[in-house]
């Protein structure tokens, strides 16, 4: 796979930037964990988030994302189940057994930040737990392999060979991605690939890695709305993101999950 896009690496200044907005996302992340529960409905999660983020100086990355004829209409990705991806909020409610995932993206100062969460409602089976730990460990893994003189396909290859030896399906289609001034940026981050393959990871790189893992087969489905991404055999699907950088020769992440953890520790 190669990806042919120009690659734009930031300044210190511009990943402080992102940073930033990286601190208004985790905080608003826990805005919506604070509302997790059985019988929320998801349009409400959406709304807490874009208030809070307007409250903060910034614009919900994702509402109105998209081409004149195909926008986002939501500030929030809320996917439920067997739901990969870009579910819509609506007057679904939360039950006991559910697992969702929680995609948001805040741009502040000119700049974008982008992560994701899935959480497990009330009491989850053993092996949805399990799928929620290793889509999540893989996830820090990947930034591990997140290197100078690495390639993007060595941390699509961790990904992909500690999801599959734990017997779950990566999903192809969908990809992580670059990220600063556009939300999209290049290069693509997938996550499955072979070693040494890919762009080169060097100073000023800014990229969100997103794992999306498969209780069952890595085959999807779109909807007719043409934003929801669903497994083809209906079952559960997991997913979490940071946004991370090489700054000084180290990654760093810009994002966090320490304010989501801190409201299930109270």
């Amino acid at each position: 796979m190669i990806d042919k896009r120009v690659i734009y690496y930031k300044t210190k200044e511009e990943i402080e930037l992102i940073r930033q907005s990286g601190v208004v996302l985790g905080k608003a992340h826990a805005e919506v964990a604070k509302l997790i529960q059985p019988g929320v409905k998801t349009i409400d999660l959406d709304r807490r988030a874009e208030e809070f983020i307007k409250d903060n100086g910034g614009i919900p990355s994702f509402k109105n994302y998209g081409e004149k004829n195909k926008q986002f209409p939501f500030s929030l990705c809320i996917s439920v189940n067997d739901i990969i991806v870009h579910g819509f909020p609506s007057e679904y409610q939360l039950k006991d057994g559910d697992i969702v995932s929680v995609d948001c993206g805040v741009k502040l100062n000119g700049f974008h930040s982008d992560s994701a969460y899935t959480y497990p409602i009330g009491e989850v089976r053993q092996d949805v737990k399990k799928l929620l730990d290793i889509t999540k460990k893989s996830l820090y893994k990947a930034i591990s392999e997140v290197k100078i003189g690495k390639t993007i396909e060595d941390v699509s290859y961790t990904i992909q060979t500690f999801v599959e030896r734990n017997n779950f399906s990566v999903v192809r289609e969908l990809l992580g991605h670059g990220i600063g001034r556009d939300l999209h940026e290049a290069p693509d981050v997938p996550n499955f690939g072979k070693k040494g393959r890919g762009a080169g990871i060097k100073e000023g790189l800014v990229i969100a890695i997103e794992p999306m893992i498969n209780l069952g087969k890595k085959e999807i489905i779109e909807d007719e709305d043409g934003w929801t991404i669903r497994t083809i055999d209906g079952k559960p699907s997991a997913h979490f993101e940071h946004t991370v950088a090489i700054l000084n020769g180290q990654v760093e992440v810009l994002t966090t999950f320490e304010h989501i953890e801190a409201v299930f520790k109270n």
